[in-house]
């Protein structure tokens, strides 16, 4: 064994194990970050009594922005549950069943599996990431041009 040899098993070892942590840790973090927020949907009035005592004007106006983009809760609550399905489905049917399942159940099990389908990852992982950007780029810009201060509410005259 030549020491290209033993660096070229070394780096693919690593990156093999770096590549395996992470799922592993992407796997048992989302359905934590989904319970987040459903915790934070069902918590809104906390928030709302909370968002007046924030010292720093950016996380206030962010943390409002995102309240006003998802104030339709019915609509929010119907968000949340499709978030869940399309994480939880995916997961059961893919993950779970592929170690068991047989005939056309292996079929689906592996068109919702990533690496015997890593196109639908992929573009899956560019909607995603495009998606986040524009909501980051709207909540920038939002409070870049309020300038960090409250709107000020109109008021009727008679």
């Amino acid at each position: 064994m030549n020491v290209d040899t033993l660096t070229n098993a070394i780096v693919s070892g690593i990156n093999s194990g770096a590549e395996q942590f992470l799922e592993g840790t992407l796997a048992a973090v989302l359905p934590v970050i989904w319970l987040a927020l459903l915790g934070l949907h069902l918590g809104r009035p906390y928030i709302l009594d909370m968002i007046d005592r924030f010292t720093l004007r950016l996380g206030a106006d962010l943390l409002w922005l995102i309240y006003i983009a998802l104030r339709d809760f019915r609509l929010v609550t119907w968000f949340l549950a499709v978030g869940a399905l399309f994480y939880f489905v995916p997961y059961l049917f893919g993950v779970m069943l592929n170690q068991v399942a047989t005939g056309g159940f292996l079929t689906i099990s592996n068109f919702l599996v990533s690496n015997t389908n890593a196109t639908w990852a992929v573009n899956i992982g560019y909607i995603s990431t495009a998606l986040f950007a524009i909501m980051g780029a709207i909540a920038v810009g939002y409070v870049l041009l309020t300038g960090g201060r409250a709107e000020v509410p109109e008021t009727t005259s008679k």
